[in-house]
Order: structure tokens, then C-alpha cells, then sequence
């Protein structure tokens, strides 16, 4: 890194929320323009920093600042620079120079260690000594934690986040325990706090380091999928992460449990470990599910099956009697589970339950968990969806651990009945919050298909329910005469039931195209999005095209298809601002998607009658269009869904991707007219038959496969789904067996 020495005399631009600054620097022969993030306004600071020059393409040479520390100046008219600067409280220009009259060289010790001397002074008196001295101490206080936190190889970004949150206790909160870091600060995991810890001299063997590590591996399982994991896997990899004895985790797990921050349970014979909240949610969902399908609506099956076949009548549609079946357990039961594959007529019964529900006068919502999803069931039922977080009006923290809902048992929604759609992609954790806010007496449809990929998120709570046989449960199997036209459809179905799908055949929507090397794929993927498709088709690639990949990294991974795809489909050009973070170019007119949900960044519709419409939340798997760029101001601004304009500073850039191409669980919910998958080698563990189910049931219009028959055999014959550590269908079970008896 290079060494850069100066004095901080104007600021151009600063960012409160995230101290990103961009300023003047004065050294000793030239002046520089600095970008970096700060803790406050640091005009008049003497500074030493270390980073490294940049040349902007717009705004020229820069120095981009990667570590720094505050000094005190040295030279007589710096001090009183120093302090007339207003940085101080209490001085002003025509004090600060009878300080540095009075006192010279030890103006900064007399300050600080005999502020009562300040009295000396004309026109300062007790009080404003006091002040004096505390505003410089307060100064004071900010370098040293800076210097600190710096000498830990912690950047300046961090640095300003753990300032804000621990103010001048920083240093004595990471001294006592660094794991709190974890906890408390969002972006920074154990493994920094670790390498903090290491760097202060913290412990090997403390219980706060083994305490954050089991922590850790608890939370990075439910990232996996997992609500708990059994204790002897988890001991196995804390001795990996940590190096401590399989005793010392063993006690200090149940150390843990006492303290009610593990739970440990025996599940099928097995000592099983979890983290607290995901215990809590999978106990509270079966209770209420329980307590929901409890309850007796009063309602025989003859009045729910003349309101049926009114509405049959006066839509013009002819359920069967599997439909209707389902359309009666959702009316009469309080908790129902309809599943089905594509083209089996899910949507029908939605539309029927709905208007059947409205002939009660029972007031509906209906609900999905992603805003793509919301927008398809809007779109095909006719009616509102909202996601199940808007519904439950979110209360935003900075990440999903401290989520919180205004709709609760305390504030339950006002509904006589919830459907829920896509019910396959809702986690343990959003089921137990969309169950707080259903109250008794409420209806409960959940409207999905099992056979898709699962949850994101912790839990496998559609198949545990369905498993469990505790819950009235309706298969469809059917596909009707509107979807037997379809390859698409027809073709999921065979590879849903380990058959091979049928391609290339005259007038098929499905197409199977052979290369044999990855990079054969890779260029024939990148020629069939951004020319022979849309020739072909008439359709704009970047909005009707999606390529889906089982992974993120390789040649033919999500990762190296977008860099092609956006060289070929978006090139750089004068024309078009861009703004590289890491490795990612982002520039005017890219397609991008949310990585993560952010229930507080702020979104607005401009309609064309000139009202303006806002609103909060942006969420994981939410794709989008950057239509403008500003280097100056340090901003980026998405086009998403239904026209919403979502506004980023240049920080937040981590939460998006280029969004060409996607792996396949990121396009859960979704639907796309065309995608395009390469069929080549992957791990095993993506190379499964519901993994290309749920791609090839994303397309509406078209599929393409690209690569290899036999891996596309494999996936079909690869029906192995990795376990999830859940018990919810256990817990099903029993409770409804002790109902029982």
C-alpha cells in the first residue's frame, strides 16, 4: 500500500449513513482528491493514510483509502487551525489564537489533562473549560478507537458500523469479548470476529470463542436448509473450525443449554442440537397447525358444494372431482394443503376458493413469498397478492435474524382465510411468523408443489406437513387438455417420474441441442441468447430470456455465463456510466437481481397520470434493470417489477448480481417466456431430478438444454435429495396422535 500525509480542508461529498466521504487533501506539495469511509466530518484533521491510487475514468486520479490514522498537528498555526476548525465546542477563531498564545506547544496536554487552567484565558470561565476540554477529549476518543480497530485489519466500512453501534465503549466491548462483533454488526461473521480475537490475544479454549463458533455452525446449516443438526456432526465440525477437544464441546454445549441458548433434544435416538429461535418456530408451527385444523366451521358439504357449482356455472369452468374435492377440504377445513404439479390446475382452484369464500361474505388474502411470485398469482387469479412479508407488515433491522412483524398474535390479520401460494419455498422461520398473525378461526389454504427444490432457508416445511398425514391434504395428478399441447409441461411430468423428456420434435417448445466441452456449451448458450432466439422468436433477450445453471462457479456457472453474456448483450461504451465492485462490472442498461432481502431500501413508482407511488423493500431473487449511474454522488438506480425505482449508494452494491444468468434455487417462483440450461458436469448434489423439474417448470414458452444426453439422464435418474435436519412432520404426527387417543 502507498503512505499519503496531508490535512483534510474540504469535503465534496459524505454519506452519514455509511461515512463514505470524498474530499481534499493537502500535503506538503500538491493537493489530492480522497475516497474513503470515515466515522465523522474530518475537515482540518491532520491524517495519515495508506491505500492506493486510482485513475477515474471520469473524475480522474484518486486516492482510495484503505486504512488511516488521525494526528494531532505539530506546528503552532496548524493547533490553532486545529482548533477554530469548530470541530472543538466552545472555540471559535479569536479563541483558538489566545489559546495557542497563551500555551504554545502544550496547548493539546493543558487542554486535556489541566483544562482549569483554560480559565487563564479572557472569556472563558469553569463551564466552557469544561466543554473545551470534553469536545477534545470526545475527539481524542474517536482516533484512538479508529487507530484501534485499524491495527486490527478491520476497514474503514466496518470501523464506521462498530463505532455507530458501541460509540466509546468500542474498545473495552471488543477487548472484554470481539464475538460480540458477530452478533451484533451485520456483514461481520465469526470468522473475522475470530481473526479479531486472535489479534487481541483472546483465548484459544474461551467459552466466548467456542460459544460463537457453535453459534456459527448452527446458523450456517440453517443457511443449508437444516433446523438443527445432530450433535455428534456439529461436535465433528467445531473441532475442524475451532481445534478444541470433542469434551470441552460436549460440556460447553450443554453449558449452552442451560444458559436457554441451544436446545438439545433426543430425535429418533439421536442427541440433536438447536439454535434457539429455530426450535421455537418448528414448536409453534406445529401447535398452530394443529389448533388451526381444529376448529369446526359448521358448514355441510352439500352448502359448500352449491356455492361450488355456482361458481362453476358463472365463470364457465367445469371442475373435476379431485378439483372439487380440494375446493371443499378448503372451505370446510381450517388448515389445507393442495399440491400439484404444472398444468394440474392449481390456479383454477385458487380462482374457485376465492370466489366461493366471497359467496360466504368471508374476507380473503392471499399471499406468496416473493414479490415475482405475488406478481404471477395477481396476474392469473385476478386478484391482489401481496408477499407474505408485506402482508405481515415487516419492521425492518439490517438483516433477516432481527425481522420482526406488525401482524402478530397481538395484531392478527383480518382475514376469514390466508392462501398462500408457492408454498414450497417458505422456511421454518417465515411459516412460524405468517402462523403468529392467522387467528383462530381463520382459514388456512397452502397452495404448492412438493416435487420443487425447497426452501431456501431453514426447514422443509411443505414435505414435513404433507409427510406428517396430520393435515388434509389434496394430490393433483391430472394435466388438462389446455397443458397437453405443451412439451413444457408434459415433458416436467416424465422427468417428475424419472422419465426422460421428449425433444425436438416438430413444433416442440422443448429443445434439446448436443455439444460435448464446456466451452462448446458456453458459446452456444451466449449465440442462442443474443442472436438466434430472439431472430427466431421476435422477443428481447434480456427480458425474455433467463439462463439458468446448477451453480455459481466453472465455465458454464452463473459467475463466467453473465461476464459473456453482458461483453456480448451490454459492452462498454462511452455512452453508458458503469461502476466495478470487486470483480462485477455493473453498467447502464444491465439486468441484475437482489441477493438479499432489504425490507428497508426505499422504492417509488412514477406513473403516467404523474402520481408518484412509495414504498419499502427490495427482496432476494427480485430482478431488475440499472438505469443510471452517478460516480459523483456515489448512487445506482434499479428498474424492477411493475416499474419501481429502487435508489443504491455505491455500499449497497454487494446486495446485486448480474442476473443473465441464474442458478436454478434463485429462480424459484419466478417464471420466464425462455430458458436456456446447460446440461454438462456438476457436483452430484445439483445434478438432481428436482433440480431440472423446477428449472424446466420455470420456462412459459420455450426450453432449451445444451450439452450432454447423459447428464440430463443422470439428473432424471438422480432422484437423492439431501436430508434436512428438520422434525416437524415428527411433531406433526405425535401431536396428532395424542389428539387421537
Amino acid at each position: 500500500m502507498e503512505e499519503l500525509k496531508g490535512i483534510i480542508f474540504d469535503i465534496i461529498y459524505r454519506n452519514e449513513d455509511n461515512g463514505y466521504t470524498v474530499a481534499l487533501l493537502e500535503t506538503d506539495t500538491n493537493v489530492v482528491t480522497i475516497t474513503g469511509s470515515f466515522p465523522s466530518d474530518l475537515t482540518n484533521e491532520t491524517i495519515l493514510m495508506y491505500g492506493k491510487y486510482i485513475k477515474h475514468q471520469k473524475y480522474g486520479e484518486q486516492f482510495q483509502v484503505e486504512a488511516y490514522s488521525i494526528l494531532l498537528p505539530t506546528q503552532l498555526d496548524a493547533v490553532e487551525n486545529y482548533l477554530a476548525s469548530g470541530m472543538i465546542k466552545g472555540i471559535g477563531p479569536s479563541t483558538a489564537k489566545k489559546i495557542v498564545e497563551a500555551f504554545g506547544q502544550d496547548t493539546f496536554s493543558i487542554i486535556q489533562n489541566n483544562p482549569e487552567r483554560l480559565t487563564e484565558i479572557e472569556g472563558i470561565g469553569e463551564v466552557k473549560a469544561k466543554t473545551i476540554s470534553e469536545s477534545f477529549v470526545d475527539q481524542l476518543d474517536i482516533k484512538e478507537i479508529m487507530m484501534f480497530l485499524q491495527s486490527h485489519n478491520i476497514s474503514p466500512n466496518y470501523a464506521v458500523k462498530i463505532y455507530k453501534q458501541y460509540g466509546k465503549n468500542t474498545i473495552s466491548v471488543i477487548r472484554e469479548n470481539p464475538y460480540k462483533l458477530a452478533e451484533d454488526i451485520y456483514g461481520i461473521g465469526f470468522k473475522l470476529a475470530d481473526k479479531i480475537a486472535f489479534s487481541i490475544g483472546i483465548e484459544r479454549q474461551s467459552s466466548f470463542r467456542i460459544d460463537a463458533g457453535l453459534k456459527y455452525l448452527l446458523i450456517e446449516g440453517a443457511a443449508r436448509g437444516h433446523s438443527y443438526l445432530p450433535q455428534n456432526i456439529l461436535i465433528k465440525s467445531a473441532v475442524e473450525l475451532l481445534g478444541t477437544s470433542e469434551e470441552i464441546l460436549a460440556l460447553e454445549i450443554r453449558n449452552m443449554a442451560f444458559q436457554a441458548k441451544l436446545h438439545i433434544e433426543n430425535i429418533d435416538g439421536k442427541d440433536c442440537i438447536y439454535y434457539i429461535p429455530y426450535h421455537n418456530a418448528e414448536i409453534n408451527v406445529c401447535n398452530k397447525l394443529i389448533s388451526l385444523s381444529s376448529v369446526d366451521y359448521g358448514l355441510t358439504d352439500d352448502e359448500i358444494k352449491a356455492q361450488s357449482d355456482l361458481s362453476q356455472r358463472d365463470n364457465n369452468i367445469e371442475l373435476t372431482d379431485t378439483q372439487s374435492l380440494a375446493v371443499k377440504e378448503a372451505v370446510k377445513n381450517g388448515v389445507t394443503v393442495i399440491t400439484g404439479g404444472p398444468g394440474t390446475g392449481k390456479t383454477t382452484i385458487i380462482k374457485t376458493i376465492i370466489d366461493v369464500f366471497e359467496r360466504l361474505n368471508k374476507k380473503v388474502l392471499l399471499c406468496a413469498p416473493t414479490g415475482r411470485a405475488a406478481k404471477k398469482i395477481t396476474e392469473s387469479s385476478g386478484r391482489e397478492a401481496k408477499t407474505i412479508h408485506r402482508m405481515l407488515e415487516y419492521a425492518y433491522g439490517e438483516s433477516d435474524s432481527n425481522l420482526s412483524f406488525n401482524k402478530n398474535e397481538d395484531s392478527p390479520l383480518d382475514a376469514d382465510a390466508v392462501i398462500v401460494d408457492e408454498s414450497s419455498m417458505i422456511d421454518i422461520i417465515l411459516m412460524n411468523n405468517l402462523l403468529k398473525a392467522i387467528k383462530s378461526g381463520t382459514r388456512l389454504v397452502l397452495v404448492g408443489d412438493m416435487d420443487q427444490l425447497p426452501s431456501v432457508g431453514a426447514g422443509n416445511v411443505l414435505k414435513d406437513i404433507i409427510s406428517s398425514e396430520a393435515i388434509q391434504t389434496i394430490r393433483l395428478d391430472k394435466i388438462f387438455r389446455q397443458a397437453h399441447g405443451s412439451s413444457i409441461i408434459e415433458n416436467a411430468h416424465r422427468i417428475n417420474s424419472g422419465t426422460m423428456p421428449v425433444c425436438n420434435e416438430k413444433d416442440s417448445d422443448f429443445f434439446f441441442m448436443k455439444k460435448n466441452t464446456n466451452k462448446e456449451i458456453s458459446d452456444l448458450i451466449v449465440e442462442l441468447y443474443t442472436e438466434r432466439l430472439p431472430l427466431k422468436y421476435s422477443i428481447d433477450p434480456v427480458k425474455d430470456i433467463q439462463v439458468l445453471s446448477p451453480m455459481k462457479k466453472g465455465e458454464i456457472g452463473v459467475i463466467e455465463l453473465n461476464n459473456k453474456l453482458q461483453e456480448v448483450i451490454n459492452p462498454p461504451s462511452k455512452l453508458k456510466a458503469e461502476k466495478t465492485i470487486g470483480k462485477v462490472c455493473f453498467r447502464v442498461g444491465d439486468k441484475v437481481m437482489q441477493t438479499k432481502n432489504n425490507y428497508q431500501l426505499a422504492w417509488n413508482i412514477n406513473n403516467e397520470d404523474g402520481k408518484n407511488i412509495e414504498g419499502e423493500g427490495i427482496y432476494n431473487g427480485d430482478i431488475g434493470y440499472i438505469i443510471y449511474i452517478n460516480e459523483k454522488d456515489q448512487e445506482l438506480i434499479v428498474e424492477f417489477d411493475d416499474k419501481k425505482e429502487a435508489l443504491y449508494n455505491f455500499t449497497q452494491l454487494d446486495e446485486l448480481i448480474l442476473a443473465y444468468a441464474s442458478t436454478v434455487h434463485k429462480s424459484q417462483g419466478s417464471e420466464f417466456p425462455v430458458i436456456i440450461m446447460p446440461a454438462t458436469w456438476a457436483p452430484e448434489m445439483l445434478l438432481t431430478r428436482n433440480l431440472l423439474y423446477t428449472a424446466v417448470t420455470r420456462a412459459k414458452t420455450l426450453v432449451v438444454l445444451v450439452g450432454q444426453e447423459k447428464y440430463i439422464d443422470f439428473m432424471v435418474k438422480n432422484n437423492k435429495i439431501d436430508d434436512r435436519y428438520s422434525a416437524l412432520d415428527l411433531r406433526l404426527k405425535q401431536v396428532k396422535e395424542f389428539y387421537k387417543w
